[in-house]
């Protein structure tokens, strides 16, 4: 089967066909990305943790959502960084000016994720906790 017809096959799939299609990538994507990717693996597991102290610890429920959001956004935006990642890795492996601003932008974007989930947890913990917690 040619790659073209291949494409022309799964685009098009309509109505429930479709979308349990699209679940199903969307459990491959996550499968593959925390198989091949130790930092996706290493967020799932930090996000994890943060995510059931802010259910354990005695936050009101607009603070706990916040940080719930804040952990989602992080690995999204990681899921995002490690498709730029193989796209430009399968394009070629060779050194790219482009290939290079391309990652370090997900690089980036994946920084400002987790400097805004340390911004919000530790406004949390203080206005809930204070100065006692140090």
């Amino acid at each position: 089967m040619s790659n073209e017809n291949y494409a022309c096959q799964k685009k098009g799939k309509k109505g429930i066909r479709r979308i349990i299609n699209a679940a199903g990538y969307s459990k491959d994507g996550l499968r593959a990305a925390y198989r091949y990717e130790s930092a996706f693996r290493q967020l799932v597991w930090l996000n994890g943790l943060l995510i059931a102290l802010a259910v354990v610890l005695d936050f009101g429920p607009a603070t706990r959502m916040m940080l719930i959001i804040a952990s989602f956004i992080s690995l999204i935006v990681e899921l995002f960084n490690t498709a730029i990642e193989a796209a430009v890795d399968h394009t070629s492996t060779a050194r790219h000016e482009l290939a290079k601003r391309a990652k370090d932008a997900g690089s980036a974007a994946q920084m400002l994720a987790l400097l805004l989930l340390s911004v919000l947890w530790f406004m949390a913990v203080w206005r809930e906790y204070g100065l006692n917690l140090f």
